[in-house]
Formats: structure tokens, sequence, C-alpha cells
């Protein structure tokens, strides 16, 4: 597994960390068919009271994430690392059943409209939000995409229906239960 090492507000990592993460996270080569195609980000992060580190691994199928804060770097890692593995654990069965679906897909659905990103963009831009993130828009079944939202720890997560060839969402709600949105095309 490659790993990539960056830090945000030029802080200064222990040394030896970007050996000792490498050696750490080859604990998961074992789990890929492939790992030498993985690549693993680590963004190291120092706040006033704490070390984050936030792990992504993305890969064909799936995208594993993890972020921990904690007293040192290290610590941190470990702790993420085994967020992540307890991920992997826990929805084994179902990463499983997921990927054997999707390698039969030969591949994306034409009929999605084209966007204005450029407009979107511009907009994005006049209301002053400090994030533009663009997402390729995955077939999947809606278990497929409530898995991919657990799995980054987020609270929704957007997708084309491959049961409906639409595209939706899938959000988590106050009172913890999911819903989906799907738009009318």
């Amino acid at each position: 597994m490659k790993v990539t090492v960056r830090v945000k507000n030029k802080i200064n990592l222990e040394n030896g960390f970007r050996e000792h993460a490498e050696a750490k996270l080859s604990k998961f080569d074992q789990y890929f068919r492939n790992p030498q195609d993985i690549e693993a980000n680590i963004l190291c992060k120092e706040y006033d009271d704490c070390k984050a580190i936030e792990i992504t691994i993305p890969t064909k199928n799936i995208i594993l994430r993890a972020e921990v804060k904690e007293e040192t770097f290290k610590n941190a890692l470990d702790a993420a690392m085994a967020k992540i593995e307890s991920q992997l654990r826990r929805h084994k069965s179902k990463i499983y059943s997921s990927m054997k679906r999707r390698e039969g897909v030969a591949g994306y659905y034409s009929s999605q409209g084209e966007l204005d990103l450029d407009g979107m963009q511009a907009e994005i831009m006049a209301n002053n939000l400090v994030k533009n993130k663009q997402v390729d828009l995955v077939p999947m079944t809606v278990e497929d995409a409530l898995l991919q939202m657990e799995m980054l720890g987020h609270s929704f997560y957007i997708f084309l229906n491959s049961e409906t060839n639409k595209t939706c969402v899938v959000y988590l709600r106050n009172d913890m239960d999911y819903g989906i949105i799907e738009t009318n095309q």
C-alpha cells in the first residue's frame, strides 16, 4: 500500500512518523487483492489541545475513512486504524456482496443529463461557500449507499440508484432513521 502523509498549518511531525505509518498501514494489505494499487492518504492536523489524523483509503468500490483526535499523532494513527479495521470487520459481508455485484457492471449509465458545472461553481462562489466538491455518480443500490455513508461517517451520500437510474441522496434524519431524496428526471 502506498502511503501519502500531508500536514495542515505547517506542523512538524515526529521523526520517523511516515515510516511508522507505512508499517502500521501495511496491516491492511491483507484485505486487498492488489495492495500495491491502493493509496492511503493521511492528513495530520494540530489543534490547541490535541492532534488529529484523518485516514482515507479510496478503492474501486468503497472509501474507507476515519478521523481521530488524540494527544499524539501516533496515538491518533493507532485509533484511526482501529476505527477502519472495525468498519471492515463490521461490514465485511456487506462490502463483499457489494463488490461482487459491482464487478458485473460494464459501465456507467449514459442517460445522465449534462450538468452546468460552470454555472454551479459561479453560484457557489457568489454565496461564499467555503468548499466546492465534485463527485462521480456511482451506480449502486440504496443499501450500498447507506453502507458507504456510514463508512465515511457522513450524514448524507449522493449516488446513482442502479434500480431506478435516478440521482438520489440518502441521509441520516434527526430521529436517527434514514431518509432518501430521489430526483425527478
